[in-house]
């Protein structure tokens, strides 16, 4: 699976990030309820989204984390016009995912670093 993400990282990412834009950007009253707090959402969507890239190693990883951290920020933004909430927490929480996604694939790396070749490109 890793080697997957790996492989395909900018196909999964592009996928995590239409997907993410469209559950913060559906109305509040026509979402499923799902365990777990709104800030708990945020948290693991965003560390998902880093994974992929951060697996893959790409030279550019921190200025795409930094694009990222952008993209949560104008979802936050557009929020109010599509009946839901912006919060600078949830901002908060989507950049506290976004480093611990990067930390979570760097042990990954760490820990199967003979599997996965540096792809430093």
């Amino acid at each position: 699976m890793i080697n997957l993400a790996r492989k395909y990282w900018h196909i999964v990412t592009a996928l995590l990030m239409v997907l993410i834009a469209g559950a913060s950007l559906w109305p509040a009253d026509m979402l499923p309820k799902v365990p777990g707090t709104d800030k708990s959402h945020h948290f693991i969507a965003y560390a998902l989204l880093m994974l992929p890239t951060a697996l893959y190693k790409t030279k550019h990883r921190l200025i795409i984390a930094f694009g990222f951290l952008l993209f949560s920020g104008a979802i936050e933004l557009i929020q109010p016009f599509v009946n839901r909430y912006g919060e600078w927490l949830d901002l908060l929480a989507n950049g506290l995912g976004l480093l611990c996604g990067f930390v979570l694939a760097w042990l990954l790396n760490l820990v199967f670093g003979k599997t996965f070749p540096n792809n430093s490109k």
